[in-house]
Order: C-alpha cells, then structure tokens, then sequence
C-alpha cells in the first residue's frame, strides 16, 4: 500500500481548489482542507469555501467542524488531520491537501525547517539566461545537485541556482541542515504561484470583489461573531465588521481588505518558497491541461491505475 501524500499549497487565490480537485479526481484521492478559517461552520464566502459543484464529488475533510465562537488549534488539527489521512491510505485511496496554512501542513508532515526564501530579482536575472548556461553554472557551484537535475528540468535548476545565488550556500548543503523527525508519509509538494507579483494581485482584487458580489457583508452580520474571537480575526471578516461597526466606511474597509490579502499572500509565499523539493507550477496564462499534467507527473504517474484510456482530466 502506497504511503504517497499530496499537497497543494500556495497564496490565497491562486488556484489551489481547482487543481486539488482535478488531481484528486485522477489519482483517486480525498481532499483534505489545510485552511485554519474553513474549519469554521457558516463563514462561507470569505474563507472561499469550496461549494458542492466545485467538489465534483470528491469527499473533503476538515471543513464545517466547528462553530465560529470555538477555537481551534494546530495541535487538534494535526491530530485530526493525521488520523483521516491515514484512514484514506487505508482505504487505497490518496490524501491530497489543499490550503494556504503552512503551519498546519508543517505540523502533519512533521517539519522542522527549510531553506530559506531568496529576493524576486535573482529569478528575473536567471529566467534569461539560457537553459545551457544555466546547468553549467549549477554544475559549477552545486554539483551534488546538478547530480540529480535533469538539465532540461529548467524550472528545478533555477531554484537550485537561486538558492544559491540568494544565500551563497548550495542547495544541496540546505538539504542536509534540513530537521525532518521521522514522518511515515511520501509528500509531494505542488506550489502554485505568479512570476509575475501583479498577476497575484489582480486576482486577488477580483477575489475580494466577488466574495463582496456574493454578499459577504451579509454573511459577516448574521454571523455577528464576538469581535474578540478567532474567528473574527480572520481576513475578510475583521475588515468588514470594522465597517459594520463604524470604525471605517465601506470604501476603506474594502482597500483595507484587500490590502490585507495581499501582505497575507506574500507572507504564504515566503513561507511555502522554503519547500525545495516542491514542484513550482506558475499560473500567469498557465494552460489549465497543462498544469495538471506537469502536477500528476510529478505527484506519481505510477498511482494512477483508475485512469482510464482517453478520460478528460478537465
């Protein structure tokens, strides 16, 4: 039986649902929510809730377990999380993790520490260079990572180089100051991001304009959560009681929701970017087919008995 663990993670907008969903159909998997605020019962439209059509009939955990004036914590998460996962290998089947709390996802998977983050610019130095200079200079300064690079995987060589161009120590070295204690699962981590900031940005606007459109201000005052409680605190929702109560009108409440998601999704990037061994998937004009197949090649081929000759995948 395989131990095999998938996780999708990335900023708040990116396409996590969607993905998760389509690889779980294809590997015959069960999704697992990694998100702090889904957990909560009728707070739908500001944590983006994946509604029924969305699921596509694939079973999802750790969504709607506890009411909005209950705390919740990483400890009970990991403990429920652990055991459901390890009910869906029981049962042959995947867990696929989708969410943007890295927290929750170090925890499960017992993870101490990564590498660190590297500054934007050095990718933009290294995207135009060619794939040949580029394995030359990865063979030059890393070579034990060269070693298990394919030179046209062009995406894993730059994040070797910007690792080390970023910090001056090589990624192989990074690997081995990596803490891991003992985890009884095969995780394969995919990554969804921008190359380009604005392109992140944009969706994001977008994305606090529909949860509006959808009428999220409604959904904050029949919740009317105790302002002091976890739940309140959560993006989207502390916003717009700010306007409920007074304190900001509509217009600053909404600029300040927005900017709010986006400092929240550059804090996601850096903390999923210490994942080095993920698969990087960029959305800016993506072709959806595309992703998902770089995604399932990555995530183990070798689990896909169920697929069938000629199925669409989207």
């Amino acid at each position: 039986m395989s131990n095999r663990i998938i996780a999708v993670v990335g900023p708040t907008g990116s396409g996590k649902t969607a993905l998760s969903v389509k690889i779980a159909e294809a590997m015959d998997g069960e999704i697992i929510s990694i998100d702090s605020m889904q957990v909560y019962r009728g707070m739908d439209i500001g944590t983006a809730k994946v509604t029924e059509s969305e699921k596509r009939g694939i079973p999802h955990h750790m969504i709607d377990i506890r009411d909005p004036w209950q705390s919740f914590s990483c400890a009970e998460f990991c403990d429920m999380a652990g055991r459901i996962a390890d009910g869906i290998i029981s049962r042959g089947k995947i867990p696929v993790l989708c969410g943007g709390t890295g927290l929750y996802l170090d925890t499960l998977l017992r993870i101490e520490c990564f590498s660190p983050g590297v500054p934007e610019r050095i990718r933009a130095e290294l995207v135009n260079e060619t794939p040949e200079a580029l394995y030359a200079e990865l063979l030059d300064v890393d070579p034990q990572s060269a070693e298990k690079i394919h030179p046209n995987n062009v995406k894993r060589v730059i994040r070797a180089l910007e690792i080390y161009r970023g910090t001056g120590i090589p990624k192989s070295e990074w690997d081995r100051r990596a803490v891991r204690t003992e985890t009884r699962y095969d995780a394969r981590i995919v990554r969804l991001e921008y190359a380009d900031r604005r392109g992140l940005y944009a969706a994001i606007d977008r994305r606090v304009d529909e949860m509006l459109e959808k009428g999220l201000a409604g959904e904050c005052a029949r919740l009317n959560l105790d302002r002091s409680s976890q739940a309140a605190q959560a993006i989207g929702y502390k916003e717009i009681y700010m306007w409920i109560d007074g304190l900001l009108s509509r217009e600053e409440a909404v600029e300040l929701l927005k900017k709010n998601t986006r400092n929240y999704a550059k804090r996601q990037l850096t903390w999923f970017r210490r994942y080095t061994d993920a698969l990087t998937l960029y959305r800016d004009g993506a072709d959806e087919r595309q992703l998902l197949e770089e995604a399932l090649e990555y995530c183990g081929k070798d689990l896909l008995p169920r697929r069938k000759e000629g199925k669409e995948l989207l």
